[in-house]
């Protein structure tokens, strides 16, 4: 909270009276002054926004060669700073150390304050206030365990007794290892003092949501929500102190008829936006939900904030579950919970509240997975239906587990939490038929090593270290598949052979055999995707056996500034494995149930397609579509299409596929190339010979481009046939939204 600052009038005392020692410096100042009530302007005394950090003096390698420009190579996002610049000892990492020393100045204000951020270890993380060589102030971030947040916050020194001296500040980072950097910003001499105070307010539950303004690039505050001991959730959020870029929401209805306390802790001085919190039944924006200009509308995004990895894909009674990483509460990555949707068809999804909700502030639920435990074999199960077992990291414990006895409705966190632990991330777990045992692969750090590690459990409680192969980098996939030729595998194909597959969340994966606890490779590593929209895909447990398909969801790296949602998933695809001429490979296609979303179509036979000759799709104009294309190349050098301006480009003579800078080599196959497309608002993914090429390309077209054109160059090329499917939005659907019981 601001101070107040008071006049003081000179007094003649009785008899003469030797001033406190202390209050000389003060008296210096409000003489400096004149007494007067009026705060004199502020005095920088650094705000890093140049190339270089001018005077100031750096040792060592942790501050590079001069400020960062925001969130540094492998860092989570830093905030709250002003400007562009700031100090950040990221550099390289935590392992480096150094100091950074400004140039001597005067104590000439009441307050030295700045913005501070980072780890929180006293004399090794911190910033210090030199006089004469001697530590007179010191502060230091605010982070020492996992999880945590890059934001930096408003800290003053009164140095009212240090008035008129000449001083020096030296930014220290003497800690490797976790939260080992320290970051500041915006130093200045003050007559108040910048610190950000605390505030609450109190309401009854009368309505099932909370809505809270948001203001993308707004100070983050730091907000809880209790009812009577218990925390409904603890939260970093951008809170507007003025006009809200979007609303999000914290769902209350289990609460309705009590009072809530909203606690913030960082609250900027001045703002309003706590006063601005109200309270209703439908979520904000309800009426435009799914109708924003920019919205996916056959691909799932959440109903506000952020999403990046899916989690626990497992079906179950009819279901499918889609469960995600998601800050319910801005437009950027943060506040890792476990978001829910649920789908019957894998095209119409209905989000529903939160899963899991992170173990404390700071102990954030990450990346994870999910399996029906049919065997009861963790002994959770409590009624009529089948246990859904979820694994997760959670970020201050280690790898986590929690249940559902109610369809994966709610969740129940294992009382004797973690069940694994070791320095890595993103369990995937499996019931293993031939050794009747559940198995964890898990991403695994050992050093600089890099790696999945499997573990076995015969009640997903207590785990056993089984092997480790190297080489993989974060949410681990495992699953085994027939190896069918195409034309069997909508018959069920021959499933007495079989492979398993590993791969992680770059699409990166291999082929082998698995027994149980060790996989053995019999290939080297393979590349599913071939997109830039694209990363930590995982696979449904659970489908059943006379389905039989593997479906899998990618996370969709794509958003846009102007919406109150942030990225998407991709499309569902079936994986198959085939013999190639280069051996077994990975394909992966749409899944038939975009048919469902089929409206009006155009097609064509046996067309020939010229360098300069017409554009078939001259009439068509939209933003979603299905397309399907056989083409024999002939004598042209390129084909494709343009999508709303973007060029999908196959080069004959290179046998080459493109699309925005993205290359992937494809032969023709018995003379033919086959593409397929789907189109949506902010994506075009492309599927080509069936699936031996995917890639998904995030992409934002011009607002007025919604045509399309095929066309052929340098030659002829024969189209054999074409189908353009116009799309409807998925959000259209009789049930979308409604939530399932």
């Amino acid at each position: 909270m601001a101070s107040s600052d008071r006049s003081v009038r000179p007094v003649r005392p009785v008899r003469p009276v030797r001033p406190v020692r202390w209050l000389l410096p003060l008296l210096t100042l409000l003489a400096a002054s004149g007494g007067a009530a009026a705060r004199r302007p502020d005095i920088l005394i650094a705000d890093f926004e140049g190339t270089t950090y001018g005077q100031w003096k750096a040792q060592g390698e942790a501050f590079g060669s001069g400020p960062a420009r925001g969130t540094l190579p492998r860092q989570m996002r830093v905030s709250g700073f002003e400007g562009k610049g700031l100090v950040n000892s990221f550099f390289k990492g935590d392992g480096t150390t150094g100091t950074l020393t400004s140039p001597p100045f005067a104590i000439e204000r009441r307050f030295l304050s700045f913005l501070i951020g980072g780890g929180g270890y006293a004399g090794k993380t911190c910033m210090n206030l030199l006089v004469d060589g001697k530590t007179v102030r010191t502060a230091a971030g605010p982070n020492t365990r996992p999880g945590g947040s890059e934001r930096l916050d408003w800290h003053s020194w009164d140095v009212a007794q240090l008035a008129g001296k000449q001083a020096v500040l030296q930014i220290v980072d003497r800690r490797t290892g976790g939260w080992g950097h320290i970051n500041v910003d915006h130093i200045l001499l003050s007559d108040r003092r910048r610190q950000a105070g605390p505030a609450t307010r109190e309401m009854a539950v009368e309505r099932r949501y909370l809505h809270l303004p948001v203001k993308n690039g707004a100070r983050t505050c730091r907000m809880k929500v209790t009812v009577g001991d218990a925390i409904v959730d603890e939260f970093d959020i951008e809170l507007a102190p003025a006009e809200p870029d979007f609303w999000v929401f914290l769902d209350l209805a289990r609460h309705k008829g009590r009072k809530a306390v909203i606690h913030v802790d960082r609250l900027p001085e001045g703002s309003k936006a706590l006063a601005a919190i109200t309270q209703a039944d439908e979520v904000p924006g309800g009426d435009q939900l799914y109708r924003e200009k920019l919205r996916p509308q056959f691909h799932f995004s959440s109903r506000r904030g952020w999403n990046n990895d899916p989690n626990g894909l497992v079906y179950y009674k009819g279901e499918y579950h889609l469960f995600y990483q998601h800050n319910p509460y801005g437009w950027r990555w943060g506040n890792m919970h476990w978001g829910h949707a649920v789908s019957r068809d894998l095209v119409h999804w209905t989000e529903l509240p939160i899963a899991i909700y992170p173990h404390r502030h700071g102990d954030w639920v990450f990346s994870g997975s999910a399996a029906v435990d049919r065997g009861n074999t963790a002994g959770f199960k409590t009624g009529d239906d089948d246990v859904i077992v979820a694994a997760y990291t959670s970020t201050g414990r280690g790898e986590a587990i929690a249940y559902s006895n109610d369809r994966g409705r709610t969740f129940t966190d294992y009382e004797d939490n973690p069940v694994v632990e070791h320095r890595g991330r993103d369990p995937k777990i499996l019931w293993y038929e031939p050794g009747e045992h559940w198995v964890m692969a898990v991403y695994d750090q050992q050093g600089k090593s890099r790696g999945i590690a499997f573990y076995t459990s015969p009640n997903l409680k207590q785990w056993t270290f089984a092997s480790r192969i190297d080489g993989y980098f974060e949410c681990p996939e495992l699953f085994e598949l027939p190896i069918d030729p195409f034309d069997k595998l909508r018959a069920g194909g021959d499933r007495s052979r079989t492979k398993w597959v590993v791969y992680s969340a770059n699409g990166d994966y291999a082929i082998g055999r698995f027994d149980g606890r060790t996989f053995t490779a019999e290939s080297g590593k393979h590349r599913l995707n071939h997109g830039n929209c694209f990363y930590a895909s995982q696979t449904f447990s659970d489908i059943p056996p006379s389905d039989g398909r593997r479906i899998q969801i990618a996370w969709g790296r794509i958003g846009h500034k102007s919406m109150p949602f942030n990225q998407m998933m991709d499309f569902p695809v079936e994986l198959t494995l085939r013999t190639t001429a280069e051996g077994i490979r990975m394909f992966a296609e749409p899944v038939r149930e975009i048919e469902l979303l089929h409206a009006k179509k155009h097609a064509w036979e046996n067309q020939t397609l010229s360098d300069g000759g017409g554009n078939l799709l001259k009439d068509i104009a939209g933003d979603l579509f299905h397309i399907r294309a056989e083409l024999a190349v002939a004598d042209a050098d390129e084909v494709g299409f343009v999508v709303r301006s973007v060029p999908v480009v196959y080069n004959a003579r290179k046998r080459e596929l493109s699309c925005r800078g993205r290359k992937a080599k494809l032969e023709p196959q018995d003379g033919r190339l086959r593409l397929e497309l789907l189109v949506d608002r902010l994506s075009i993914e492309i599927f080509a010979n069936r699936g031996r090429v995917y890639m998904p390309i995030g992409v934002v077209p011009p607002d007025d481009e919604r045509s399309l054109a095929i066309y052929a160059k340098g030659g002829a090329a024969k189209l054999r046939s074409l189908e353009v499917f116009e799309l409807r939005s998925a959000w259209q659907h009789p049930t979308a939204g409604r939530r399932p019981q």
